[in-house]
C-alpha cells in the first residue's frame, strides 16, 4: 500500500495539472472541454477509487504470483527484454477484460461509470469503478505466467501500463499519422466513448491498437459521424455511488421481477442491456436509441453552490491524502473507518449536487458522527496527531458544512420539480 500512495503523491498533482491544461489549451482555441458539474463528479469518483484501492476491497481470484510460482514452463533471466514482454501480456490481458465488461451484463457494472460522462476530457478517465469486487486479470495473464515472467516484473509495469492510458482522453488531439497504426490514440478512443451505433463497443484496447484490429472490434473515427458520449441509459447523477450501481440494482429488479428461474439466473451473463421479455414490456426503460435523443443532464445551479462543491472536493482530497500517508500511525482498522465516513461525505455533497432530498439527512448523520467523535474521544481520525487543535478546527468545520448545506437544501428543495 505504502509504494501505490508513493505513486498516488505524484501522479494525481499530474493529472490535475493536464486536467487545467486541457481546459486552458481548449479555452485558448474556442472550445468547451469541460462543464464544472462533470468534470468534478469525474474528480469525486477518482477520489473514491483511490479510496478502495487503498483498502485494498478488490478480491484476486488467482493470485499472478501463485500462477508464476506454479504453472510456469520455463524460467527466464531478468532483461529488459522480458518488461517488454510483461507490458504486451498486460495490455492483451486488458483487452480482453476490457471487452467481456462490455460485452457481458453483470460486468458491464464494473465498467460503466467510466463511460457515464457525457463529455470526453481527461478528467472522465479518472471515473474508475469501485463496484469491481473481483478480478479476472487472472485468465488472460495466463500465456505470460506460463512464459515465467516474474510477478515483481508484472508489479513494476502494471502502474505504467494504467497510467499510460490517461493522456488519450481528450477531444483537443487530431489525426497522429503512422502512430493511429499502432497505438490507441485519442481518436481511436472517442469512438470507443461515444453512443454513435456504429462506434458501440469498438476500439477496446488500452495501448495497442491492434488487438482491435486483430479480434474484429477497430472502428475508425468518421468525419460525417462526430462521437456522442455518454451511455444509452443516462444515469442523470453526479453521485459515484449511483453511477456505480446503478446497472447491478437494475439486474436485480429485473431478476426479481422474471417470472422465469432460468431467465432470473442467466440475466447475470447474458449480453450487455439483455431482459426477460416479460420484464422488458412490464417495466420498459428509456434508452437514448440515436444520438439525437440524448438530453446531457445539466442542472442548473447559483455560482456560489459551483464554488462550494468544488471546495468541499478540495477539503476532501487534502485530508484524504494526509491521512493515508499517515496509515502506518493510523493503522488499517482505523482507515476503514475513516474512508467510510469520508464516502458519507461524499454522499451527502453529490445528494445535494443532485439536488436530492436525502442530502439533509446525510450531512446531519456526517455531523453528528464528527460531534460524536470529539466530544466522545477528544479526537478526530487521530488529526490531532497532525495538526494542534485539529479536531477543534474540524467541528468548527463541521458545523459551518450543516448551516451551508441547509441553505442551499432549502434553495433548491423550493423550485420547481422539473428545474433540474
Amino acid at each position: 500500500m505504502e509504494t501505490y500512495l508513493s505513486v498516488l503523491n505524484y501522479a494525481i498533482p499530474f493529472f490535475l495539472i493536464l486536467i487545467l491544461f486541457e481546459a486552458w489549451v481548449g479555452h485558448l482555441k474556442g472550445e468547451k472541454v469541460v462543464r464544472s458539474m462533470d468534470t468534478l463528479a469525474s474528480l469525486i469518483s477518482g477520489v473514491t477509487n483511490v479510496f478502495k484501492d487503498v483498502l485494498g476491497l478488490t478480491v484476486i481470484i488467482v493470485s499472478y504470483d501463485w500462477m508464476v510460482d506454479n504453472l510456469s514452463l520455463i524460467h527466464i533471466e531478468t532483461t529488459w527484454i522480458i518488461y517488454l514482454v510483461a507490458f504486451i501480456g498486460l495490455d492483451f490481458s486488458g483487452y480482453w477484460v476490457h471487452r467481456i465488461s462490455h460485452k457481458v451484463n453483470y460486468f458491464w457494472n464494473h465498467h460503466l461509470i467510466h463511460h457515464s460522462s457525457e463529455e470526453f476530457n481527461l478528467g472522465c478517465a479518472l471515473r474508475q469503478s469501485i463496484s469491481k469486487w473481483f478480478s479476472i486479470s487472472f485468465v488472460f495473464l495466463l500465456p505470460i505466467a506460463l512464459l515465467g515472467i516474474p510477478a515483481q516484473v508484472v508489479a513494476v509495469i502494471a502502474p505504467i501500463h494504467l497510467f499510460s492510458q490517461y493522456w488519450y482522453h481528450t477531444k483537443l488531439i487530431g489525426n497522429l499519422g503512422f502512430l493511429e497504426n499502432i497505438l490507441v490514440t485519442p481518436s481511436h478512443h472517442r469512438v470507443h466513448h461515444a453512443i454513435n451505433e456504429i462506434y458501440i463497443d469498438k476500439n477496446l484496447s488500452q495501448i495497442f491498437i491492434f488487438w482491435d484490429k486483430f479480434f474484429g472490434t477497430f472502428q475508425v473515427e468518421l468525419p460525417h459521424e462526430p462521437p456522442v458520449y455518454g451511455v444509452k441509459k443516462s444515469v442523470k447523477s453526479w453521485n459515484p455511488f449511483v453511477i456505480n450501481f446503478i446497472h447491478l440494482w437494475q439486474l436485480m429488479q429485473d431478476a426479481w421481477r422474471a417470472k422465469s428461474w432460468y431467465d432470473k439466473l442467466i440475466i447475470w451473463f447474458k449480453p450487455t442491456g439483455w431482459r426477460p421479455k416479460d420484464v422488458a414490456e412490464a417495466y420498459p426503460i428509456r434508452l437514448n436509441e440515436s444520438v439525437q435523443d440524448q438530453l446531457k443532464y445539466d442542472p442548473t445551479y447559483p455560482l456560489s453552490f459551483h464554488i462550494w462543491c468544488w471546495f468541499q472536493w478540495i477539503l476532501i482530497s487534502i485530508i484524504s491524502f494526509i491521512f493515508f500517508n499517515h496509515s502506518a500511525e493510523i493503522g488499517y482498522q482505523g482507515l476503514i473507518y475513516f474512508v467510510g465516513f469520508m464516502y458519507l461525505s461524499i454522499a451527502s455533497m453529490t445528494l445535494l449536487m443532485d439536488k436530492h432530498w436525502g442530502a439533509l439527512y446525510v450531512e446531519i448523520l456526517k455531523n453528528t458522527i464528527s460531534v460524536g467523535l470529539v466530544y466522545f474521544y477528544g479526537d478526530w481520525f487521530m488529526i490531532n496527531s497532525f495538526f494542534e487543535n485539529g479536531s477543534t478546527l474540524i467541528l468548527v468545520y463541521h458545523v459551518i458544512c450543516m448551516l451551508i448545506v441547509g441553505y442551499f437544501y432549502n434553495l433548491f428543495q423550493s423550485e420547481p420539480q422539473d428545474s433540474a
